[in-house]
């Protein structure tokens, strides 16, 4: 997991990533996502090391929304077209590299993204084409834990998980 050693910045795709991709909308239109808590640990986790994260997503939901200001995500991009956009000034702002970024996708909007990143993770129900171009394909699936996954693989290549275990345990 050589390229996991260098993320500095982990960027997540949010339907069928942080969400199991189903979108709930009752009678009076209103939408509802589901977000596992393990994923939740795993954002925080890779914060208080130093690890930053973000969301770029082209949708907008008052539901994501709060997520990621639960989790103090400072990296919030909603309805966005072009990923691409917001990612380079992501970049010019920490001053990163693409070898330094992790992209977490499951379907082919996210493939310009994965191509662009050192280290590019499908989740494990993700189209097979973005699991092709993936260095990494979760065993878990997307909303069930693909993200925590994630942040466990990157902080143990980095040394920094027995560090949370010792914050968190």
């Amino acid at each position: 997991m050589e390229k996991a050693r260098n993320v500095k910045l982990v960027i997540l795709d949010v339907d069928g990533v942080m969400t199991d991709g189903r979108i709930v909308i009752d009678d009076n239109g209103l939408e509802q996502r589901n977000f596992d808590i393990k994923d939740g640990l795993g954002v925080v986790a890779l914060q208080m090391t130093g690890v930053d994260v973000a969301i770029i997503t082209s949708k907008k939901s008052g539901a994501v929304r709060h997520r990621a200001e639960e989790l103090k995500i400072k990296h919030f991009h909603e309805g966005i077209k072009k990923k691409t956009e917001p990612y380079l000034a992501m970049l010019e702002q920490m001053n990163i590299g693409d070898d330094q970024v992790c992209y977490v996708g499951d379907d082919l909007v996210d493939l310009s993204m994965m191509k662009r990143v050192g280290f590019p993770v499908a989740v494990a129900d993700a189209v097979q084409d973005v699991k092709d171009a993936a260095e990494y394909v979760t065993q878990a699936r997307g909303g069930h834990g693909a993200v925590r996954e994630v942040a466990e693989v990157i902080l143990k290549a980095q040394g920094k998980w027995d560090m949370i275990l010792s914050k968190i345990g």
